[in-house]
């Protein structure tokens, strides 16, 4: 018969513990992987499969009891550093979006707006085209790989130590918001300079000729001029996207 002790037991699970819930924090904040869609037996099974594939890339861990306070806090480092990665892809998505919601308010899109029952929250016909367009790209380009190979480098970065909350000091959380208005206007800004444009040359055009009807010529030519401008810019949203995550993740590396 096989006995083992509690410390040989603690010894064996706690270099699967920290990953694991690091890992499960991160799914359960990334986009895509976060709907209600995405069953929790995927999450916990991917993040599993995550903490057993990482082994030989894992720095050592100490062994400790799980039953101690010093336990409950490093619990909580691998959830708020789970969840700073994902929220971080997050804002990546959210620029993106915001992009296509100042697109859609000078294409005059925004008035057909729709409750989204995947995010719970209101949403745009263009704002939803550049969300699903970004998780297309983030694919692509294999952010779900550098997501998870910034994952096992946060481990390196910010350690399972003596000082569970010191990584707050270097992420700076609290200034991430700017990253997601400078992201959201870069993108924006060339198709909302165009139909600012066309906006100036109706305007124009009302002035000298008042007897056409502006209103019923305007908005269809907004309409066509900004949908032929997101068909032409769509190729070159790469470029922003990808320098946005790698900056994002280049925090937790």
């Amino acid at each position: 018969m096989l006995n083992f002790s509690e410390t040989q037991v603690i010894a064996w699970l706690t270099p699967l513990l920290w990953p694991f819930i690091r890992a499960l924090a991160l799914l359960a904040s990334l986009p895509v992987f976060s709907q209600r869609a995405v069953p929790n037996r995927i999450k916990i099974g991917l993040a599993a499969f995550i903490a057993i594939a990482a082994q030989p890339s894992l720095p050592p861990f100490a062994v400790l009891p799980l039953d101690t306070p010093q336990a409950m806090l490093l619990v909580v480092q691998q959830v708020l550093v789970g969840v700073l990665l994902g929220f971080a892809v997050r804002l990546v998505f959210a620029a993106v979006e915001l992009a296509g919601e100042l697109i859609g308010l000078q294409m005059g899109l925004n008035f057909a707006g729709f409750f989204d029952p995947a995010t719970a929250s209101q949403g745009t016909a263009s704002g939803r085209f550049f969300n699903t367009m970004v998780a297309f790209l983030f694919v692509i380009v294999n952010g779900h790989l550098a997501v998870i190979a910034a994952l096992v480098r946060s481990f390196e970065v910010f350690a399972v130590g003596q000082e569970p909350f010191a990584f707050l000091r270097q992420l700076q959380p609290q200034n991430w918001g700017a990253e997601l208005f400078a992201l959201g206007l870069w993108i924006a800004l060339p198709l909302v300079g165009m139909l600012i444009f066309v906006n100036l040359v109706l305007g124009l055009i009302s002035r000298v000729a008042p007897q056409i009807n502006i209103f019923a010529m305007g908005f269809p030519l907004t309409l066509a001029v900004g949908l032929l401008g997101m068909l032409l810019t769509l190729p070159l949203m790469e470029q922003p996207v990808t320098l946005a995550l790698e900056r994002m993740l280049a925090r937790f590396q």
